[in-house]
């Protein structure tokens, strides 16, 4: 991957959840309904992921295990996943675990397509020590999504001080991480994801002045609150929230995956909190071409149950628009 114009020092030192805000849903999704449309011709322009988080409860209880994850997004007709580091660690104490990752990806016939890496620093951290920690704790994982044939790792840009202080850090921090994958053959991604990271503006400020080709975004369509009561990064009720149809749109010239977030349904089959016919017309006149991820975070209804009308939703959505 070329690496334009951005050059820095790492200064590296030795080495020294995505809990996204949850709405009930009104129940108008029947649980044992075979929501998805099924594996509709979405054009070779598109194809459809299933992000981890979208069965986090599953997997926290043990319904569900990481190995199984796989076969699980295959038969519901995925065709690419999308892991969350916190239920890979396995793979950062036993090598021949990836192995077994990569045996149960080809076993169903899916792509793994990018690592999203929580609790791993601040990488706008006021102090210099703890960015360059920030930056050693991703290194693993854009290891590992090389041994998974990833394509990208995802990663937050959360800090410390003003606007302004956190743009600069965090620039400085994620050209010095893209330079790392680019030597391991990743993407470094950052999704909208709360804080500053949710302002469209801030963001592709960051990825112009960074300005190298494995140096992008993840746009999430429902990942777009800035501030919460009491300082708070999830949980508390948003206080300042960045219109999300635009944000979208500035920050997908620089996308390498897009996140189809969803909540709740209303008795259609639309999500109540994003229109997603508009968002897939913005996704596609910005000439983005790919796996748009599937990404369900309500309640009230089984993770599968959500997930299987998110999907259906999307291809609902694409359909219209190609």
């Amino acid at each position: 991957m070329e690496r334009r114009k951005f050059n820095t020092s790492l200064g590296l030192l030795s080495l020294g959840a995505l809990v996204g805000c949850q709405t009930t849903s009104i129940g108008a999704v029947n649980e044992d309904s075979n929501l998805s449309n099924g594996n509709l011709e979405l054009n070779t322009r598109y194809k459809l992921s299933l992000a981890q988080w979208s069965c986090h409860r599953m997997l926290q209880e043990g319904k569900l295990d990481n190995l199984e994850f796989a076969d699980f997004a295959g038969n519901l007709g995925f065709t690419g996943v999308e892991y969350v580091s916190q239920f890979l660690t396995a793979g950062l104490t036993d090598p021949t675990y990836w192995n077994k990752m990569n045996d149960a990806a080809e076993k169903a016939q899916v792509k793994q397509l990018l690592i999203m890496t929580d609790l791993t620093g601040a990488l706008g951290a006021a102090s210099q020590a703890d960015r360059n920690f920030a930056i050693e704790e991703h290194i693993p994982w854009v290891k590992a999504a090389k041994k998974l044939g990833c394509h990208s790792v995802r990663v937050n840009l959360w800090g410390e001080g003003n606007k302004k202080e956190q743009q600069e850090r965090c620039t400085e921090s994620l050209a010095a991480l893209a330079v790392i994958g680019a030597d391991h053959g990743q993407n470094i991604i950052v999704e909208n994801h709360g804080g500053y990271s949710s302002d469209g503006k801030w963001l592709t400020k960051i990825m112009k002045d960074i300005n190298m080709d494995n140096c992008g975004t993840l746009p999430d369509y429902g990942n777009f609150c800035i501030a919460r009561e009491g300082g708070e990064r999830w949980g508390a009720p948003c206080i300042e929230e960045y219109d999300r149809y635009l944000g979208i749109k500035e920050l997908m010239p620089y996308a390498k995956a897009v996140s189809a977030k969803s909540h709740t349904f209303d008795r259609k089959g639309n999500e109540l909190s994003t229109n997603y016919t508009k968002m897939m017309e913005i996704v596609h006149a910005s000439g983005y071409e790919g796996f748009i991820g599937v990404e369900w975070e309500g309640d009230g209804i089984s993770e599968t149950a959500g997930i299987k009308a998110t999907k259906a939703l999307l291809e609902r959505t694409i359909a219209a628009v190609m």
